[in-house]
């Protein structure tokens, strides 16, 4: 039976495409990739692809961007990413706390975004 096998592709969309690769890349630190579409700016992340991209709908229509989705990116310090962010000026959800997946804590982007960084076990 045909069947889906894991996410492999992460795209968030964004109005200014210019803030939005400053704020991850300048800000949280992701490295931005090489090549990018027209209209997106990817981030070199591993082992899947995260880009912004210019809005397919009107972001206007809602003040809950993401609602009900779990973005999670993989750190190699929770802790130390949300003492960075807080120095940035960026809006924490909730601070770094034990989970499943070791120490996370939420952001909110500067597009609305909740994101959770958590802290990558050394492999």
């Amino acid at each position: 039976m045909p069947h889906l096998i894991g996410p492999d592709f992460i795209g968030i969309q964004a109005e200014d495409l210019e803030a939005a690769r400053k704020f991850y890349a300048d800000v949280v630190g992701l490295k931005v990739a090489a090549k990018s579409p027209p209209g997106a700016v990817v981030f070199d992340t591993k082992p899947i692809p995260f880009a912004v991209r210019t809005p397919v709908v009107d972001l206007g229509d809602t003040d809950k961007l993401g609602e009900g989705i779990a973005i999670w990116f993989g750190c190699d310090d929770a802790d130390a990413l949300h003492d960075h962010l807080i120095e940035q000026g960026v809006p924490i959800l909730f601070a770094p706390k034990d989970g499943p997946f070791g120490r996370y804590f939420a952001f909110r982007d500067p597009f609305g975004y909740a994101i959770t960084a958590h802290t990558v076990a050394p492999s």
